[in-house]
């Protein structure tokens, strides 16, 4: 923890290669917003991911492919607005950069300039490594994504475990390899076999951050509304619920209604 008044050191692409190195684990939330954000930061948390995620738990869509990328950058610049310390990585939504390493550049310089982030991710291997290397070209930082894939999930047509099978799990170590090479300073592994996903953190020299894959990583990401048990309809085995918040906010809400409708809220104190 840092000490009072010490000054709050700005995690960087750079920090976390040392801290991989070093063998120090990496832990990432997702925000979306100015307020919960704030409190992620204030906790210390190295890396914040504006995922696309907000299309599932702030907009409650039921896959990540409606929300846009000037959505994307929405929420981007309301957590950069609050955070000190954190690195902040933005998802490039589907369609803002599949097929087009032009577009995906263009996609990219957007979110950067107009919400002041630290860096992109985007999905896939081989087929977007032109897009990486564009990007990256123009010193956008890239963060890759591998396994479930969840903007393809109309390709595979299923959220279940990926690379379980010997020849998609060779292409997904080829694929690790190619991100690195390309120039991506962290890689996402998400819901596979944590024997492949060990694998794959000791094959490449930069970080690789699991969810659902294991505990031989070099660090950690869970959506903020699931691990503080926001989300209840949601369970999968990786989750850990680290608050039922559900259940505590809407007994908050109860007691309001019922201090509302009983005429004790507000007080003699609560007013003027």
């Amino acid at each position: 923890m840092s000490t009072p008044g010490k000054p709050i050191k700005r995690v960087t692409t750079h920090t976390l290669q040392e801290m991989k190195e070093r063998g120090e684990k990496i832990a990432m939330l997702t925000a979306y917003d100015f307020s919960l954000a704030r409190i992620v930061d204030d906790a210390e948390m190295d890396i914040i991911l504006v995922g696309d995620s907000a299309s599932n738990v702030m907009a409650g869509h039921e896959t990540t492919l409606p929300i846009t990328l000037d959505q994307m950058i929405y929420h981007a610049g309301s957590v950069v607005r609050a955070i000190k310390r954190s690195l902040v990585v933005v998802d490039l939504p589907f369609g803002s950069y599949q097929g087009n390493s032009k577009e995906a550049l263009n996609s990219s310089i957007r979110i950067m300039k107009e919400s002041g982030a630290h860096a992109i991710k985007l999905e896939g291997g081989e087929e977007v490594v032109d897009s990486v290397k564009r990007i990256i070209s123009a010193g956008v930082p890239v963060m890759g994504h591998l396994g479930l894939t969840p903007q393809s999930i109309y390709k595979f047509g299923t959220y279940a475990v990926r690379a379980t099978e010997k020849k998609e799990a060779e292409i997904l170590l080829k694929d690790a390899k190619i991100l690195e090479e390309a120039g991506c300073f962290a890689l996402i592994l998400e819901k596979i076999p944590a024997s492949l996903a060990k694998q794959v953190a000791e094959s490449l020299t930069i970080p690789v951050i699991g969810i659902g894959a294991g505990s031989d990583l070099d660090g950690q990401v869970l959506v903020l509304h699931d691990m503080l048990g926001i989300n209840k309809d949601f369970s999968p085995r990786f989750i850990r619920r680290y608050l039922n918040l559900y259940e505590s906010i809407k007994g908050a809400v109860e007691h309001y209604i019922s201090d509302v409708k009983a005429g004790s809220f507000p007080d003699e104190n609560e007013q003027y």
